[in-house]
Order: C-alpha cells, then structure tokens, then sequence
C-alpha cells in the first residue's frame, strides 16, 4: 500500500488543531537511523486507510519529498467519538529491521470440523490477534488459524499455529496461549410443564 506524506515545519497543539482543520493528520516518522520527520497527510485518505486490516500490518510506501521510503504504522490516536485520526506514527524498516508487532489472527474451517459438524459444539475465539517477532520483509499481514479438525473437547495454542518462515510468536512468559476453545452445547432442560402439573394438582386438591 502507498499514500503521501508531507514535511511539516510547525508544532505544537495550537499547529496541530488548525491542520486538523484544515484537513489534514499530523503524524511523525522514525527510525532507520535517521532524524524522525514531522509529516502532515490528507486526512480523508488516512481514513480510509486505516480501516483496512492490511494497513496496520504491511510494509508500506510513502512518499515523502518526491522519495518513496518503506515504513510501518506504529500508533494511531483517534478522536474520543469523531470518526477522526489525531496522530499517527510511522516508523522506517529496511531488510534487517527485526521488529514486534500484533497482526490479526484469521479462522477459517470451523465450521466443518468435528466438533461443530458432529457435536454441535461452538468455537469460541479467545484471541483476535498475536504478537510476533521477525524481520520487517517477513511481517505477514494476518495468521490463519485452520479449525476444520478440531474436536469436541479441544482447545487450540499458539504452538498449533502454523507460522511463516522466519516468524515467531511473543508469549510474554506465558508458555502456550489459548487461542481458541471448543465449548459444548448447553443442554436446555424444561421445568416449566412439571411446575404447571404440580400446580395443577395443587389447584385440584383445593377444590375437594
């Protein structure tokens, strides 16, 4: 993905009010062993942008002063209750940049697996996304998590997860995160007949 930026010379909260007036994000790019950049973007755009999955989690190109440098969005303000963007931050990769980022986990299969197949069972996502470590070129846009054999009584980790070469997941010292679960069907049981008879009888009886 592409978009624009452009080099901003004012700071500060008063600058930054008045260029969300006027249309535009205020944003910052590091990294990469150069200075960090005061950056402006057309806000509809970076709107739009951002509601895409794979916005947060590609490599992406901007453009900047007529030169196109690889970056990765790093943070994103929004306003309290706006459909507005306050602030966003880029920071430059290039093919040895080893980074940490949370990409979003996509299910597929449940549906056919066993365990809602067969048993009626319902899949119950314990996590949307996961922290991984790799380098920036490996940096996938999502992880797959195939359910289509799981089984009544299963839960899936994050060892059962098929990763990407080079791509690892961050448990932050937990050994093996749930990723999902399988919950079983609860059985309904109906009182509500057997209360009605023994008021029945009850009403019976006051009459004799």
């Amino acid at each position: 993905m592409k978009f624009v930026a452009f080099e901003r010379s004012k700071q500060g909260t008063g600058a930054s009010r008045r260029l969300r007036n006027s249309g535009r994000a205020p944003g910052i790019v590091f990294g990469g062993g150069a200075e960090p950049v005061m950056i402006e973007l057309d806000h509809n755009a970076l709107w739009h942008a951002v509601q895409k999955e794979a916005f947060h989690a590609s490599i992406l190109d901007m453009e900047l002063n007529g030169q196109v440098q690889k970056v990765l969005l790093r943070d994103v303000q929004y306003h309290p209750y706006k459909p507005q963007v306050l602030h966003v931050d880029f920071q430059r990769v290039d093919d040895k940049t080893r980074l940490r980022k949370k990409v979003p986990l996509h299910f597929i299969n449940a549906e056919n697996s066993p365990a809602v197949k067969i048993d009626k069972c319902l899949v119950n996502h314990v996590a949307n996304e996961i922290e991984i470590e790799c380098l920036a070129v490996q940096l996938p846009e999502f992880i797959e998590v195939d359910l289509g054999e799981v089984v009544k009584g299963q839960s899936v980790h994050a060892s059962d997860l098929k990763l990407p070469a080079g791509v690892k997941v961050v448990t932050h010292g937990k050994p093996n995160p749930t990723i999902a679960t399988v919950v079983e069907p609860v059985e309904e049981v109906i009182a509500a007949p057997v209360a009605a008879a023994a008021d029945d009888k009850k009403g019976k009886k006051g009459k004799k």
